[in-house]
């Protein structure tokens, strides 16, 4: 990979990264569910009209829409707004593991037992953070992360069964459909929606633009043409670094603490991450990426 290409590459782990710490400020102002909803809405403004969907892809995108707009984010959000941006960013890497398991129950992908090490040592890496005492009051938080990590996996093997489409057009048609869901799950379990879209401040609308434009679309337009450009194994590893941005960003920009049990912890984690990525199994997408 050129040098300039791992500047590009650098860039888009940092906007996912810093992403954590973002969703943290519009959280503060808007209530989790809404706040997806609005993001969402933004996504499918700017996309929809420019990319289409083939019309054999648009059951199979619709049922990602429900595993993501239904299930993930509403566990993903909610999680995050109880817990620092830090521990947040190293625990939702159980994605990975969690993708690696699933391909090798439904596809029959074989382990191997390296990637089973990387598995383990992940998994304990988690564990290792959630033996922290601080956390003692925010581990509803954690599992949550943990339980949309799992549900990202499936959206993971999904991805890879929608098969070769514009990953614009899957994200574009998938916040869409995500959308109403999030708008009713909103009505259903929140209050005050008009009150903080009345009362944000510019931070909490900055924050919400950054997610929508800068994570999504900015991020995706300068990642996908590295996909396309490079092999898979040359581009993966580089998703290690997003962990990595969103503690040095939630340490500096938030105040987060960097105790023992973080550091060790996200050791473990991202190298039974850095493990798994590199025997990745063929059948998850290549284009799994974080799921903020």
């Amino acid at each position: 990979m050129t040098l300039i290409h791992a500047l590009q590459a650098l860039l888009v782990m940092a906007l996912w990264g810093l992403n954590f710490v973002v969703s943290k400020w519009a959280l503060h102002e808007f209530p989790p569910l809404f706040l997806m909803c609005i993001r969402f809405a933004l996504v499918a403004a700017l996309i929809v009209p420019f990319f289409r969907i083939p019309r054999d892809k648009i059951l199979k995108v619709a049922a990602l829409s429900v595993t993501l707009g239904s299930v993930h984010f509403p566990l993903m959000f909610t999680g995050l707004n109880g817990i620092d941006a830090a521990t947040a960013s190293l625990a939702v890497q159980a994605q990975v593991p969690f993708s690696s398991l699933l391909a090798a129950v439904i596809f029959k992908d074989a382990l191997g037992w390296r990637r089973g090490v990387g598995m383990l040592a992940a998994f304990a890496g988690v564990l290792v953070i959630a033996g922290e005492p601080r956390l003692g009051d925010a581990l509803p938080s954690l599992a949550m992360l943990l339980a949309a990590s799992l549900a990202f996996a499936v959206a993971s093997i999904q991805m890879k069964l929608i098969g070769s489409v514009n990953g614009f057009a899957v994200n574009g048609w998938m916040a869409f459909m995500a959308m109403p869901q999030l708008l009713i799950l909103s009505l259903l379990f929140e209050n005050n929606q008009i009150d903080a879209v009345m009362n944000a401040s510019w931070i909490g609308w900055a924050s919400l633009l950054y997610m929508a434009v800068a994570v999504t679309i900015l991020a995706y337009g300068f990642w996908y043409p590295l996909l396309a450009r490079y092999d898979v194994n040359q581009t993966m590893p580089y998703l290690l670094t997003v962990p990595v941005f969103g503690v040095a960003a939630g340490v500096l920009l938030m105040g987060d603490p960097v105790t023992i049990n973080l550091a060790i912890g996200g050791l473990l984690t991202i190298g039974g991450v850095a493990v798994i990525v590199k025997r990745r199994p063929r059948t998850v997408s290549e284009t799994v990426t974080n799921p903020t």
